[in-house]
């Protein structure tokens, strides 16, 4: 089961799952965690530590990030605007 929390401190989104994805395979797993007709996704990057799918949501960009060594996910904004838009996104994802 995934649970997502809105961090309004740190303006960010985090997506608690019971069984987090592995290293291997983050993209996968986020791109069936965005496969909603409301995002479009726009690139992947994988680094050591951290890998990030980018996507847009209302025409702002927003970052689906991934830690591996504490296995955390969490979702931030890419800009002024895309941050006046975490609280509507985080109600469209608890919702769907």
């Amino acid at each position: 089961m995934t649970q997502i929390q809105f961090d309004i401190d740190h303006q960010l989104l985090l997506i608690l799952n019971d069984v987090p994805p592995q290293d291997d395979d983050f993209e996968l797993w986020a791109s069936i965690f965005l496969h909603h007709d409301a995002f479009s996704k726009c690139e992947f990057e994988q680094g050591a530590d951290v890998h990030l799918m980018r996507f847009i949501y209302k025409t702002q960009r927003f970052n689906l990030n991934f830690e591996h060594y504490s296995e955390s996910i969490w979702i931030t904004a890419d800009g002024i605007e895309a941050e006046a838009l975490l609280p509507e996104l985080y109600q469209y994802l608890i919702s769907n």
